[in-house]
């Protein structure tokens, strides 16, 4: 593009949206003098379940909380397997060896990145006691062969739904479906609380067990000690953990969710126009949309065609960065750490269609705060990148 022209401001990958209701709801908490756990973080939680559609939310002070407490609560522990994807972040799998077993990969589905149901089925073995398919994204895995994998060998499925507060699968809004759901709140996900998550279940067993797990293991009648109707007396039942929420959070998750829907409308319209100037180039591969559910544009990731350009992913990193685009990628495949290669082994090769699937992407900007300007300036820049190093250029 011979008339691009840089901008002066460098874009960020991602910035959350806040607006003066979640500011005045912060204040009004910090004047009240209940800043923890308490009335604010109940609130959201019925909240929560009540758009979603669960029986039971429990909020965390981060998914990766939920993941954990979900596999305890699902009794995984010394000896016992658990197989989730590859491609994704690292907190999936260590949350798995944080409850005492072996997490246990299944490669990918080439068209959605999910993990392939076909491959989770190749991996179990009598020690297998669960199942995190992770819904990379924003996209929802394919669970109804998930879910008949799981019942017909008896596996629990704690779903990794970081990126899936708005996914639904056939219907159904993800935090329905498996026996638990972890959301994330972290400052670049679809709402915030600045940290945190929420554990969704219709198991009201879990719902309690969780409660207690994330609270030091502290006995229900402890939870509100400090309360006029509570007692200072408590009893340790398991020994447990410091995950829970805290006010101040639930004080901006409570305005996040109610505008989650215009969040998301925006989301939408913005990937809309990425997808329909993307589908021009040669060079690049928009996002695979699968037609069983709705998809939360969590994160817009792009694959591009090497073969057809000059540079690798790597350098179209750097010249994005070179017109003030910040970007990321999603993700280095968890069994390429040192950690999980020098203690189980896993080398390159080992999951092809994860590999091959890492080393073309990119994810490109797309929050509220962007501006149709913003997005207008990235499909300049790739474009500038394209006609610039692409093969036919």
């Amino acid at each position: 593009m011979k008339d691009f022209k840089i901008r002066e401001d460098f874009l960020s990958y991602a910035l959350p949206m806040i607006g003066e209701e979640e500011i005045n709801e912060v204040v009004d908490t910090l004047k009240s003098g209940w800043i923890t756990k308490g009335p604010k973080t109940a609130a959201f939680e019925k909240q929560f379940c009540e758009y979603i559609g669960c029986k039971y939310a429990v909020a965390l002070n981060s998914c990766t909380a939920g993941l954990h407490i979900a596999l305890l609560c699902a009794g995984v522990g010394e000896g016992d397997e658990v197989i989730t994807t590859p491609l994704t972040f690292a907190s999936s799998a260590n949350t798995i060896i944080h409850s005492g077993a072996k997490p246990v990969f299944a490669d990918v589905d080439p068209r959605t990145a999910n993990i392939d149901p076909n491959k989770i089925e190749e991996k179990i073995t009598e020690k297998t006691k669960a199942i995190v398919p992770v819904h990379y994204a924003g996209q929802a895995c394919d669970m109804d062969p998930i879910l008949d994998i799981a019942h017909r060998h008896n596996l629990f499925v704690s779903e990794d739904a970081a990126h899936a507060i708005y996914t639904t699968y056939k219907g159904r809004k993800i935090g329905t479906i498996g026996n638990t759901a972890s959301f994330r709140f972290y400052a670049t996900k679809n709402i915030t609380t600045a940290e945190g998550g929420m554990l969704a279940t219709n198991d009201e067993k879990i719902a309690e067990k969780a409660r207690i797990l994330s609270l030091h293991g502290m006995s229900k009648n402890a939870w509100n000690r400090y309360t006029a109707a509570g007692s200072w007396y408590y009893e340790i039942e398991y020994p447990g953990y410091k995950y829970n929420m805290t006010d101040i959070q639930a004080a901006l998750g409570m305005h996040q969710l109610e505008k989650l829907e215009k969040f998301q409308n925006i989301r939408e319209k913005y990937a809309d126009m990425y997808n329909k100037a993307f589908e021009e180039l040669d060079e690049i591969e928009v996002p695979y949309v699968a037609p069983y559910g709705r998809h939360a544009w969590h994160l817009y990731i792009i694959r591009i065609k090497e073969e057809l350009l000059t540079i690798d992913r790597n350098q179209f990193i750097e010249e994005l960065k070179k017109r003030n685009v910040g970007t990321s990628v999603h993700f280095i495949p968890v069994h390429m750490h040192p950690y999980y290669k020098n203690r189980y082994g896993y080398k390159e090769g080992d999951f092809p269609v994860a590999e091959g699937i890492y080393k073309r992407i990119i994810s490109l900007p797309l929050y509220p705060k962007m501006t149709e300007e913003d997005v207008q300036y990235v499909i300049d820049a790739v474009r500038d990148i394209t006609a610039r190093y692409g093969k036919k250029g």
